[in-house]
């Protein structure tokens, strides 16, 4: 497995779910990936960690409990920041918003929840005794997060300004240019127009991609365990995806890749 000893500033370092049903979730994943998990006591409340090849395995995602069962499930891609008061700065001068101050998160980290100009969420970690996911770009694991969004020019402008981000154009992702996003020469997430997704009316979100070795297999799956499919199992140059709701409503992506992740990655 590639294991993630440390992860650098402006990557993506953890996914988290919100569920309305913790133990539908946890079914879900469970049943989707074989993920097991362990419960974190804290001062702000418990806290889930799923993780891969058993409780002692690298930490694959987490999950809270949302207070109103009423909403839907969502899940939210986290980036590492060195200063995440100063990151907080650079959103706001950029046009964004901070939805929740930075907090201190018992002794796992400090956090913070922003939104881009758009309306999607993401969250700033800085580790301390979670350093974000064990394993990456393995089945089961998290290996790419993407946002979805209208403005794409205004995008590349924020998060270049709040991330120092390198947009570089690929023709891989439907008729149209997906925008791949590097720090130095490692890419670290992807952006495409909204528009190519679905009907008008669709939100920007960050959604989070999970590596699966058969994407109509799992897609499959998903669907018994309650999934609806959005995006059916579809060929890219890179591999195949698949984007779906899980039962909460959670949106959350598949992907089988045909090339090496790794040197992928680090492609000019």
């Amino acid at each position: 497995m590639p294991e993630k000893n440390g992860i650098a500033p402006g990557h993506p370092s953890w996914a988290e779910l919100a569920s309305p049903d913790p133990e539908v979730s946890k079914r879900f994943y469970e049943g989707l990936f074989g993920w097991s998990s362990y419960t974190l006591t804290t001062d702000i409340g418990d806290y889930e960690v799923f993780t891969l090849g058993g409780v002692q395995g690298p930490e694959a995602a987490g999950m809270q409990t949302l207070l109103d069962d009423t909403e839907r499930g969502s899940w939210t891609c986290y980036f590492r920041s060195d200063d995440i008061d100063s990151t907080v700065a650079a959103v706001r001068e950029a046009g964004g918003l901070e939805v929740v101050e930075p907090t201190e998160v018992a002794d796992l980290g400090r956090m913070a929840l922003c939104s881009d100009p758009e309306g999607a969420e993401f969250a700033l970690w800085y580790p301390y005794n979670l350093k974000g996911v064990g394993v990456v770009d393995e089945p089961a694991a998290m290996c790419w997060v993407e946002l979805a969004c209208h403005d794409t020019e205004g995008a590349r402008r924020f998060y270049g300004h709040v991330f120092g981000w390198r947009p570089v154009d690929r023709d891989f992702y439907y008729e149209s240019v997906y925008t791949q996003w590097k720090v130095g020469e490692s890419s670290v997430a992807g952006m495409v127009s909204i528009d190519e997704l679905g009907p008008p009316g669709l939100r920007a979100r960050w959604t989070p991609y999970f590596y699966v070795s058969d994407c109509d297999a799992a897609a499959a799956r998903a669907t018994e365990l309650g999934a609806r499919v959005h995006i059916a199992p579809t060929d890219i140059k890179p591999g195949r995806f698949a984007i779906l709701s899980d039962p909460t409503g959670a949106c959350v992506a598949l992907f089988a890749p045909t090339v090496d992740l790794q040197a992928e990655r680090v492609r000019p």
